[in-house]
């Protein structure tokens, strides 16, 4: 005998619990309809997750419990199928990160999370109490036990499922995305599940939150830690996976995108869900001529089509002819609307009104960045004026070393490539034109600047950007220090400048956008340094 498991890979928008229980109650209907005898959803997918502060309100447990009570009436019409569903739970006080198994419209029990996660970007500990005990539930004599994501990245709460007789184990998972994640849940799954002799099912949310994004890329392994089956990346997706007593049946596995193209379609993913979820009615940016703001147009045209997004030049004196033809260019080759705001004016303007104040003082970035204020005060004031909001392009390289001006080129609502070193930018256009050509080559090949005084460059003021982009990565992403970084060959000029301008450059950090994380530690929920400090290494 056979038991069909089906994994619900949904797009959860959170706290929308009557669209929630709708879409669960759907992929119900579909599974039932494929022979389904179990639908296992992804963690808190009543109500969306993270939930954060909103944990700290009865009310919300309250919608939560109607909105459980509402989708099993719904699934009564599926006879026979076990319907496990994750949603917060508050008891006698207590709150849980907790999934409950609805079959008949009846509630057959509820697990309990036990391990809850406390770094990077989540604070499960803030809002709930672990559980302590296994829930297993048999279905055509197979038992199936439950966990919740974080129990997986240990051993006990998979070992008391075994305890208790689990032969498979499913795993309901809101895990984030970052580059390389999905072979880290492979490696990990394999150690604390598959080697204590269970088969597994693992179901993770695919959609946008702010500045995470879930990658679905779920999965079904077997005891020997074999892939069987795999979903689509940054998709909804619907799999039944079939199982031959305790083991999974292969199926089919989705291809592993390359990295350029996986972190693509997620930033696509992240612009789509942050700008609809809220309810923007389209999206309007600054292009300048350059590779970063060529990217983000992309992004956003891929995301939510050229109908809902509008570019604006707004040239400078010191405006190459090149940037308004590429700018032109690549308009026209997405279907955009665009348009050209000059500013020279308003320049004269500032410079006339400030010209008692700076007599005698030589223009310097003073000048640079009235202009960067100049076309954030532009979008901003088109943003309010229509309704649209303003994606901001600044990189994570920029945002590192403080390349960007406070209300300037910073100002804005979303900050789509500022978890995107300036290395990756170039690589993602590259990827970007192999499925279409519409970023002009010369952007990908002149020098960047800023433009903002005549003959700028980015390495006048910065050390070359795969240098830069390298000292990044090691100091910010992974820790080491400066002489770590020296030893590895870079430097030491390079590496005490930028460690330096790192830590200086934190308070115009803390007033930017959000924007979307893609790796393992993020400028913002992941980057918790103090504004003052004195220490050094």
């Amino acid at each position: 005998m056979t038991v069909k498991v089906a994994i619900a890979q949904i797009n959860s928008t959170l706290g929308d619990l009557a669209g929630n229980c709708a879409k669960i109650a759907e992929f119900c209907r579909l599974a039932a309809e494929q022979g389904a005898d179990i639908v296992l959803t992804p963690e808190l997918s009543l109500t969306g997750y993270p939930p954060e502060d909103l944990l700290l309100r009865r009310s919300f447990f309250a919608k939560t419990d109607e909105g459980l009570k509402t989708l099993a009436t719904e699934v009564v019409a599926f006879p026979g199928l076990h319907v496990v569903v994750g949603h917060p739970l508050m008891e006698k006080g207590a709150r849980f990160n907790a999934a409950t198994v609805i079959v008949g419209g009846k509630v057959l029990g509820t697990y309990r999370k036990s391990e809850l996660p406390n770094y990077t970007v989540f604070d499960e500990k803030r809002y709930f109490t672990p559980g302590e005990d296994a829930f297993v539930f048999p279905v055509k004599g197979v038992n199936f036990g439950i966990n919740i994501c974080e129990d997986t990245w240990f051993r006990p709460a998979p070992m008391r499922a075994r305890k208790a007789g689990a032969e498979v184990l499913l795993i309901l998972n809101g895990s984030p995305y970052h580059m390389g994640k999905q072979s880290q849940r492979y490696e990990t799954l394999r150690a604390n599940v598959c080697t204590q002799g269970m088969s597994l099912v693992y179901a993770n949310l695919a959609g946008g939150q702010d500045e995470l994004i879930f990658d679905g890329n779920s999965f079904a392994m077997d005891a020997d830690g074999q892939v069987c089956d795999r979903l689509k990346h940054c998709e909804e997706d619907l799999r039944i996976v079939e199982f031959g007593g305790t083991k999974p049946v292969p199926g089919n596995i989705e291809e592993e995108p390359s990295l350029e193209a996986e972190v693509y379609k997620a930033l696509v993913l992240g612009v789509r869900d942050y700008i609809g979820k809220n309810g923007f009615p389209g999206a309007i940016l600054g292009l300048s001529g350059g590779v970063d703001s060529a990217l983000t147009l992309a992004i956003a045209v891929d995301a939510l089509g050229a109908e809902r997004v509008r570019a604006v030049m707004m040239p400078s004196p010191y405006t190459a002819d090149i940037s308004w033809l590429d700018s032109r260019e690549m308009v026209a080759r997405l279907n955009v609307r665009y348009d050209e705001i000059p500013i020279a004016d308003c320049f004269t303007a500032f410079r006339t009104t400030l010209a008692s104040e700076f007599r005698g003082l030589k223009e310097d970035a003073t000048e640079e960045n009235i202009q960067a204020r100049i076309r954030g005060t532009i979008l901003m004031a088109l943003s309010n004026k229509f309704g649209s909001i303003v994606l901001t392009t600044g990189n994570k390289s920029e945002m590192a070393v403080g390349y960007c001006t406070l209300y300037g080129d910073m100002a804005g609502g979303f900050a789509v490539i500022k978890d995107i070193a300036k290395t990756l930018v170039y690589r993602l256009c590259h990827y970007r034109n192999t499925i279409s050509d519409v970023i002009p080559q010369r952007i990908l090949t002149r020098a960047p600047s800023a433009e903002l005084r005549p003959d700028q460059t980015d390495q006048d003021s910065l050390p070359p950007y795969d240098v830069l982009d390298a000292i990044m990565q090691m100091h910010m992403e992974e820790n080491k220090s400066a002489t770590d970084i020296m030893l590895a060959g870079y430097a030491k000029e390079d590496v005490e400048r930028v460690t330096r301008l790192i830590k200086i450059n934190e308070y115009k950090r803390r007033q930017a956008p959000v924007g979307i994380r893609v790796t393992h530690r993020a400028f913002g929920r992941d980057w918790r340094y103090p504004i003052t400090s004195r220490f050094r290494d």
